[in-house]
């Protein structure tokens, strides 16, 4: 068997510290150094006859760097957190922080070869080589959880081979938490602010996508719902290489999404066509929602011109009874009534807790600034509008002003996620699409 070890960068690989104790030192010594560097900007700022701002001093280039390179080192939770809570896709963090992480959403440091190797042998085994006729150790990409290498089985089939980094299940629970009591005394979120449930939520959210069996049976799912569509390209699962932690894949060929902008209006329209009619599925029919908005989770093959569906794991099943509260809420919506959205809303699980008139209004005027594509019944045209920023700054006041962090189910807000995701994308492609038609079959009768 063939081993080939091409452009691997050695100094831009490091060992994941697979222990829970090495893990909360990182991140200790982390929040040492950022105070410093909070204190050394401070220094600057009084030199300077300036009165320094808390918020400017921790968010200075050099404690951004920090922050994204130490956990861009550690990987797993406490990477993914930060994903989680960035707000490129619609949620609730300061859009200071969420520009500190957002170089985080897609690059980690790839494992070294020496560790690879060893997760390797503990996965398939001392002879593990004798199932492939090349493996190539240099990664392909990685992120958060894991990285990609290509090999080639013994009997000639390219693969894509999604590797675990070590530790990252044991060190879910502790790395969110000790990210959370980072970002705390940060004094980035509001004292107020009680985020927990969404902590507590973002926990099971990542255990379910560390194991790579229950993402393989979700990728295999996807096939079957998509059997007869040949517009989408997914990846086959080799089940008999795939583990908790190793997620083997048949290699699909594919340009990034992004790539697209650079081809017509008309292949661009469809594409994202193809992504909205997909989620309207995935809520109203699948009941199984693939919540990732990173853009990273979709290529095109421009020679097929399918849409290459990637990484099922932050795939979330949602009940009849959400679904059918979506249908109602996005019915009231184009109705513009009012009542009725709030009955939609509170079936969702909006609501629960008490609020005041001012933020159920609030809550609703973002709802229905949500559904500004599908007011009108024709093309929206993404590129010319500013509705990701609009959304993004409502949302804000929302979480902020309003102080009405604590009460969105969790289930919505991961689906927000991905509409935001698909709006972001939708702009970044300047495409135009006509929502109301996609949407149709699935409103009320």
């Amino acid at each position: 068997m063939a081993m080939s070890n091409n452009n691997v960068k050695s100094n831009n690989s490091s060992k994941v510290p697979a222990n829970r104790l090495s893990r909360f030192g990182s991140l200790a010594s982390l929040a040492g150094r950022v105070a410093g560097g909070m204190l050394a900007e401070g220094a600057r700022q009084l030199a300077k006859g300036n009165i320094p701002d808390k918020k400017d001093m921790l968010l200075t280039p050099g404690n951004a760097k920090r922050v994204a390179d130490q956990l861009a080192h550690l990987r797993g939770a406490a990477m993914k957190v930060g994903q989680l809570l960035s707000m490129d896709a619609g949620d609730m963090l300061p859009p200071a922080l969420a520009d500190m992480l957002a170089r985080l959403r897609s690059s980690a440091n790839p494992m070294p070869v020496k560790q690879l190797a060893q997760v390797l042998k503990t996965e398939w085994g001392d002879n593990w080589q004798r199932h492939f006729s090349d493996f190539t150790f240099a990664p392909l990409a990685a992120a958060s959880i894991g990285q990609v290498h290509q090999a080639y089985h013994d009997n000639g089939k390219r693969l894509a081979v999604k590797i675990q980094y070590p530790g990252v299940k044991d060190s879910i629970d502790s790395d969110i938490d000790n990210v959370a009591t980072l970002l705390r005394i940060s004094g980035l979120v509001p004292k107020g602010v009680d985020y927990q449930q969404l902590l507590a939520e973002a926990k099971l959210q990542l255990k379910s996508e560390a194991d790579y069996l229950q993402e393989a049976a979700y990728l295999l799912q996807y096939r079957q719902f998509l059997v007869t569509n040949p517009h989408f390209l997914i990846p086959e699962v080799v089940m008999d290489l795939t583990t908790a932690n190793i997620l083997v894949m048949s290699y699909v060929e594919g340009v990034p999404i992004e790539a697209l902008a650079e081809r017509s209006q008309v292949e661009r329209d469809r594409v994202m066509s193809l992504l909205f009619e997909l989620l309207f599925r995935e809520l109203f029919e699948f009941k199984l929602v693939q919540t990732d908005p990173n853009f990273a989770n979709y290529q095109y093959n421009t020679t097929t011109q399918q849409l290459v569906l990637l990484d099922f794991g932050a795939c979330r099943q949602y009940s009849d009874s959400f679904s059918q509260g979506y249908r109602q809420l996005f019915y009231a919506a184009l109705q513009q009534d009012q009542t009725a959205m709030v009955a939609a809303l509170t079936a969702i699980g909006f609501f629960s807790q008490a609020i005041l008139p001012a933020q159920q209004q609030a809550v609703l005027n973002v709802v229905q600034l949500a559904c500004e594509p599908l007011q009108q019944n024709s093309a929206f045209d993404f590129g010319q509008s500013d509705l990701a920023l609009r959304l993004r700054e409502a949302g804000t006041a929302l979480s902020m002003q309003q102080n009405y962090w604590h009460s969105p189910p969790a289930d919505a807000i991961f689906l927000h996620r991905k509409m935001g995701g698909l709006y972001l994308l939708a702009a970044r492609l300047k495409a135009r699409v006509n929502l109301r038609t996609l949407l149709q079959p699935y409103l009320p009768a």
